[in-house]
């Protein structure tokens, strides 16, 4: 099963199994990139949010349109951080954003669960690698993608390029055979 990809300068879709590496200044504005990503011709979706609350990205995803009934999101940080949790539909939480291992099983459950065309966004690896470690960080990318490839669907990974050393980059870059690159001036390019 094919995907749109509605971003610019690049493929007007990817197969299914296809994860796209975004590689973002830390201070890049990847909302547009991450919004069109998950509105475009999906049934289901799920964000995997180690950056925000599930208050913030029901926020981010009102503001850009994007279609909350087929939305399930991710909160890593509100347990952490001692924030109240939301309760409803659509909403889980692991207890912190070095819990990589709950990460991946929510995904899991999230693809095995929910059938059609299915998206996952991670936002975004770059913390995950900052809370656990860079090792742990990587095999949990690396469970993710097979994940995608085993259930069809498809997942674009946030990634802010001068947090990580050269080798770790070019590490993941190794890894996703789509990658979508924003510059500092809104430039986007892909590399599929």
């Amino acid at each position: 099963m094919d995907y749109e990809l509605a971003v610019e300068n690049t493929p007007d879709s990817v197969p299914g199994g296809t994860g796209v590496l975004l590689v973002h200044p830390s201070t890049g504005e990847t909302d547009r990139i991450d919004t069109d990503f998950l509105k475009t011709d999906t049934d289901h979706y799920l964000v995997v949010s180690t950056r925000t609350t599930a208050r913030e990205v029901e926020q981010k995803l009102d503001h850009y349109g994007v279609d909350p009934g087929k939305a399930t999101i991710l909160d890593t940080l509100s347990i952490e951080r001692g924030y109240s949790r939301r309760s409803g539909e659509g909403i889980n939480y692991v207890a912190s954003p070095d819990d990589l291992e709950g990460i991946v099983d929510v995904v899991r459950e999230f693809l095995a669960t929910h059938d059609g065309k299915r998206r996952v966004s991670v936002d975004s690896v770059t913390e995950m690698a900052y809370y656990a470690d860079e090792e742990r960080a990587r095999r949990a990318v690396e469970s993710l993608l097979a994940l995608l490839d085993e259930h069809d669907a498809v997942g674009l990974f946030h990634l802010a390029e001068e947090v990580h050393e050269e080798s770790v980059l070019a590490g993941y870059r190794e890894l996703f055979d789509a990658i979508v690159e924003l510059d500092a001036d809104g430039t986007v390019t892909g590399t599929f």
